[in-house]
């Protein structure tokens, strides 16, 4: 062997195996850093490190045989030695380089393919298998704060849970399940509780090869379910290699709440708050579920966060009255007080001051402490770019949505407000793909198939869509009335007055909750009415439909659509300077400049009162305007739509159709 050595050190093979070692390992992490920004395949860096690998021995082998000399590469002169002595060496080398290469790839591979996964992930709803099926919240809970815990990390991409909340139930294929969401693993998980025990199963896989990475057992006292969680979102941040800074993994550390049975009614408000359609008759229980938490542990901050966020929405769709703005503030101070570092309660506070103040600065303000802590939430971006879009920022807005979108999805909700962008700004075929998509998150989301229906009707006329969707719906599903109302917005287009009035008729309630205003009965009937020539009819209704209007808006004088309600009501039953009060107050209360959302459809609405009350320059004025406006009036709706029937034996409405016809 000392024969061996020595030519070893004569021939330089020394110098060119350290060499190698050193420009093979650049090599490779070099293409570790630059292969995922390129999007290349998990398999081009692992035949990187096979061929280096194989080059090893190959490089030994031409380090023996030739030298490098001033004169140029040259054949290393043999010394005088027994043939069998030079086959000898021959073999060991080889053999040297080729037990090298095996051993670094033996320990190479399977940690450079570990560390090829991107940091993204979904965590699926976990399988309950415990015998009471109540404790499917349980497991619901375990995975919703796993989750949470993981969309803190800023280097993670964690896909939101409404996203997540679809595959439930459902046998998974975690490679198609991947490229649907995006992301590089799937976080899979079991549960059984069985009286104070808890057993937690759960294995990280890679979406891209369908290989288990990593998997981990816990069966612990039901007290230790909030220790199983931290401990569970730190191994997984190991495993993905994300960096986690002290306050992110302070933030994973804290407990919700001691209180079981507080944290359990949380859970239950914030899964039913969080899916798609978001009706009068189905926010009213997560607020009861986020109050109950709030008395069994009022030191709770994220519940007091949650009723917040649930007396915001209230507030801002259907129920802008001065007690609803008071308990919205009062829980988003209150979650603010427990826990100042909260984020969840300054995204809570960042709506009170959006929905119930008005105040974009401030709320913006909360957005972005909020963000900080929570890198990975879809609602953070989904708010900034709600309030951009009224700002009139549309392009940021749309950009805003697109990320709160590529963190969430399949999220039906996320989807039709990134419709609603396109659709404003005149992107009709966009907006549709997007309809398309949210449907196909949430086959039974109202809002997703009536927007995809009304779309038709905006775009160019079509009823053949809506009335497709409105099939879809299943028999007597109609929430707040919801699906009558479009029903008869059909039916009104159509001109079929007498078939809209009798299918008004069989809705039991007298009051539609469609917008922030409450339309009772009596006022729609007093429309088609009015649309079908029968006057003493229309006033009639009117009548009756006045006062609950006024009554509606003594309870929210600053709403700026029970104004315009009002003003209708006025307006049929010809008190024409009441009415366009009415109108006019409105568009001061919701101005385009404060609002270039809401502001445009409340100016159409006094254009329309203008047009019935006889005003029709100023009508046809504020019409042209619309018709260039983001938000605005179609011109198939100008086509369609009754309302506009006081202009059309005007030559300057024709004109206006036919100026803007292109849109069509």
């Amino acid at each position: 062997m000392t024969g061996f050595f020595d030519e070893v050190k004569r021939r330089k093979v020394y110098r060119v195996a350290a060499a190698y070692i050193i420009a093979a390992g650049g090599a490779i992490q070099l293409a570790s850093a630059s292969f995922p920004a390129w999007e290349l395949p998990n398999w081009a860096l692992r035949l990187v490190i096979v061929l280096l690998l194989i080059g090893f021995p190959i490089a030994l082998i031409l380090a023996w045989a030739f030298d490098v000399t001033a004169q140029g590469i040259q054949t290393t002169p043999s010394v005088a030695a027994p043939r069998a002595h030079r086959r000898r060496n021959m073999i060991i080398l080889v053999a040297t380089g080729v037990i090298i290469s095996a051993a670094a790839g033996f320990f190479l591979l399977p940690r450079v393919s570990a560390h090829k996964i991107d940091k993204s992930i979904a965590v699926l709803p976990f399988e309950n298998l415990s015998d009471e099926k109540e404790n499917a919240y349980f497991a619901d809970g375990i995975q919703d704060d796993v989750l949470t815990n993981l969309s803190k990390i800023g280097d993670l991409k964690v896909i939101s849970r409404t996203s997540v909340m679809p595959y439930r139930g459902k046998a998974s294929n975690v490679r198609e399940i991947g490229k649907a969401l995006g992301v590089a693993t799937i976080l899979e998980g079991t549960v059984r509780r069985v009286g104070n025990r808890v057993r937690v199963s759960v294995q990280l896989i890679n979406a891209d090869s369908d290989e288990h990475i990593w998997a981990e057992d816990y069966d612990r006292d039901l007290t230790d379910v909030f220790a199983i969680q931290t401990d569970l979102s730190q191994k997984i941040a190991g495993e993905l290699r994300a960096k986690l800074s002290p306050s992110e993994k302070a933030q994973i550390e804290r407990r919700p709440t001691e209180n079981g049975e507080a944290y359990l009614a949380f859970v239950q408000g914030h899964d039913l708050f969080t899916r798609p359609d978001k009706f009068r008759s189905n926010t009213e229980n997560p607020e009861q579920l986020f109050e109950k938490a709030t008395k069994l542990d009022p030191n709770f901050a994220g519940a007091f966060a949650g009723l917040a966020w649930v007396e915001d929405w209230m507030y801002h769709t259907f129920d802008p009255t001065a007690a609803r703005k008071e308990k919205a503030r009062a829980a988003a101070n209150e979650a603010i007080r427990l826990k100042p570092d909260l984020p969840e309660a300054h995204l809570a506070l960042g709506f009170y001051h959006y929905y119930c103040e008005r105040n974009y600065q401030a709320a913006l303000n909360e957005f972005a402490i909020a963000k900080r802590s929570l890198p990975n939430s879809a609602e953070v971006h989904m708010a900034v770019g709600s309030i951009e879009r009224r700002q009139g920022k549309w392009a940021e807005s749309t950009a805003n949505f697109e990320k709160a979108t590529a963190l969430s999805p399949k999220d039906a909700f996320l989807l039709e407000n990134l419709a609603d962008n396109y659709r404003a700004n005149k992107n009709f075929e966009e907006a549709d793909k997007l309809y398309d998509r949210a449907i196909e998150a949430a086959p039974n989301s109202l809002g997703a198939l009536a927007g995809k229906g009304k779309l038709a009707v905006e775009l160019k006329g079509d009823f053949a869509e809506i009335e497709k969707r409105l099939a879809q719906v299943p028999p007597g599903v109609d929430p707040d009335g919801q699906v009558t109302s479009v029903r008869v917005w059909l039916l009104m287009l159509q001109r079929k007055f007498p078939e809209a009035l009798a299918v008004l008729n069989k809705l039991p309630q007298g009051v539609f909750h469609d917008s922030t205003a409450p339309v009772s009965k009596a006022a729609l009937e007093g429309m088609l009415y009015l649309f079908e020539g029968n006057k003493a009819k229309a006033q009639a209704a009117f009548q009756r439909a006045r006062p609950f209007a006024e009554q509606s808006l003594r309870e929210s004088p600053g709403d700026a659509a029970r104004h315009i309600q009002l003003g209708f009501i006025l307006t049929g039953l010809d008190r024409k300077q009441e009415a366009l009060a009415e109108g006019r107050r409105a568009v001061e209360l919701t101005p385009e400049s404060e609002d270039a959302f809401d502001g445009p459809q409340i100016t159409a609405s006094l254009a329309q009162i203008y047009a019935w009350v006889g005003e029709k320059d100023q009508a046809l004025r504020l019409l042209d305007r619309s018709l260039e406006t983001p938000n605005g009036i179609t011109v198939p709706m100008l086509k369609l739509d009754p309302m506009w029937d006081p202009l059309r034996n005007d030559p300057r409405f024709q004109a206006l159709i036919d100026k803007r016809g292109a849109e069509i």
